[in-house]
């Protein structure tokens, strides 16, 4: 009995050991769907500006008022940002379906769709703003504060823990999770066809089966990405927030991929198809999670420990062209 518990210890030291890197991210947690057991933690309970992963949100309240998804919106000098003077390939005056703004505003997370969709939200912004605050108390999400849709805002505030709440009610939208998962895809904007790219260069990279993504970033909020992955034949949802570059949250990402793998950790650099990029090696160390559940709706909280998981071979998951 002695020897079986020491053998035990020596395997969660060893679990926790190979995960003790560096995280780019100042906010992580991983939990698995199946189970609600958090599998990574750090800083879960934080309150930080959370970009546009706010619009995983907008999404869900558009999608609720069930409206004519073919109706064409017209997009509006209102809304131009002027808030941080983003870019947008979408001019003022382009009249494009519903369907094809909410195209726009996930997968490429375009702020003048995301703004038009609240816009044009049956009662206008008031209304649209009254939605979501419905919504985030419907989730249980005690800790976030929504003002407006695109994200922009240092005001759309949450923590790590109320957004695994988010994604996971997200993920339950097929128009969300088939949009947020398309590579690339192309649409009408006055009479021409215009491509546009998902904002997420890990979506359609080769070993990763994501059911759900989406990408944020402001100066306040820094580098953060909400994904729900398929590995080692278990699913898992990540919020990673505030990392200082993009290659530190892909790094976090690949991580946390091979973790759900049982594969040790990387460190210092990460392949992507166009070459290497440096990912960030400073920062607080992060180790496995305690495994407990996280039931629905519930505050998450920190530390503790994981059982290691078998290493099973990876699907791609044929994506919608």
């Amino acid at each position: 009995m002695i020897k079986k518990l020491f053998a035990a210890a020596l395997l969660s030291i060893s679990s926790a050991a190979a995960f003790a890197v560096p995280f780019g991210s100042q906010s992580v947690l991983v939990v698995e769907d199946d189970t609600g057991k958090v599998l990574l933690e750090k800083n879960a309970g934080a309150i930080v500006p959370i970009a546009s992963l706010t619009k995983l949100m907008t999404a869900m309240v558009i999608l609720d008022a069930k409206q004519d998804m073919n109706e064409l919106i017209e997009i509006d000098r209102s809304d131009v940002d002027t808030l941080k003077h983003s870019t947008s390939r979408v001019p003022v005056g382009a009249s494009i379906p519903r369907a094809d703004v909410l195209q726009l505003a996930l997968m490429s997370s375009d702020n003048r769709a995301a703004a038009s969709l609240a816009r044009t939200y049956p009662g206008g912004q008031l209304a649209f703003k009254a939605a979501v605050r419905r919504k985030i108390a419907a989730l249980g999400m005690t800790n976030t504060v929504i003002e407006e849709p695109t994200g922009l805002s240092p005001n759309n505030r949450s923590t790590a823990a109320d957004l695994v709440k988010m994604a996971q009610a997200a993920s339950h939208y097929k128009e969300i999770t088939d949009r947020t998962t398309d590579a690339k895809n192309l649409v009408s904007i006055n009479s021409r066809e215009v491509e546009f790219h998902n904002t997420n260069r890990l979506v359609g990279a080769k070993g990763w089966d994501i059911g759900l993504s989406k990408t944020g970033y402001t100066q306040e909020a820094g580098r953060c990405l909400i994904m729900n992955i398929k590995a080692a034949g278990k699913n898992a949802t990540m919020v990673l927030l505030n990392a200082g570059a993009s290659s530190a949250r892909i790094l976090d990402a690949l991580n946390i991929r091979r973790y759900l793998a049982g594969e040790e950790a990387t460190s210092g650099r990460v392949a992507r198809a166009s070459g290497p990029m440096k990912a960030s090696t400073g920062g607080p160390r992060i180790t496995a999670g305690s495994g407990r559940v996280v039931k629905a709706r519930a505050t998450v909280r920190a530390k503790a420990k994981v059982v290691p998981i078998k290493k099973k071979v990876v699907v791609l998951r044929k994506r919608r062209n």
